[in-house]
């Protein structure tokens, strides 16, 4: 299992109301993720997470581990104390061209470098299986997530909509 730490902001912050002059320091602890390939979930928390990314209703019926396992190379989940923050899932074509789809992480664990992390570890996995390419698609607003924090390059694809 990995481990990796980010802080939750850097600095001290200030809190406490007008009551206690709101003056006393405040240093975040690291919260410390834990990365696993083919981690255990549950199928709600999976769709939860989706819900929430995505923005739609959770479907109290999705078979997220059954998807998973029938047509992924892998997957990989991220926790925090509180539960799972990521999921990142790796389709592939079973030779060398892996596909990262769902790339999800929490609201409330964005900007502590967690989509990088999966990324990175998707990419991991899928080269130790013997794939010499990784695919990535996505809406423009991710461009430099994609492009600049995790290293992928600009190439010709096309899209059909069915």
């Amino acid at each position: 299992m990995l481990r990796h730490l980010h802080r939750i902001s850097r600095g001290t912050s200030f809190h406490g109301g007008p009551e206690t002059g709101g003056t006393r320091p405040y240093h975040h602890r690291p919260v410390p993720i834990e990365y696993q390939w083919r981690g255990r979930f549950d199928n709600v928390e999976v769709e939860t997470l989706h819900a929430e990314a995505f923005g739609h209703d959770p479907q109290p019926t999705a078979d997220w581990s059954g998807i998973l396992e029938r047509h992924s190379l892998g997957w990989v989940c991220a926790r925090d104390e509180v539960g799972l923050v990521g999921l990142i899932n790796v389709a592939w074509d079973g030779a060398a061209h892996a596909f990262l789809l769902d790339t999800i992480v929490a609201d409330r664990a964005r900007r502590r470098g967690i989509g990088t992390r999966l990324v990175e570890i998707a990419a991991d996995h899928a080269r130790e299986a013997g794939c010499e390419w990784l695919h990535v698609d996505f809406d423009e607003h991710l461009r430099s997530f994609y492009f600049e924090a995790c290293g992928f390059r600009p190439t010709d694809a096309g899209l059909i909509r069915l």
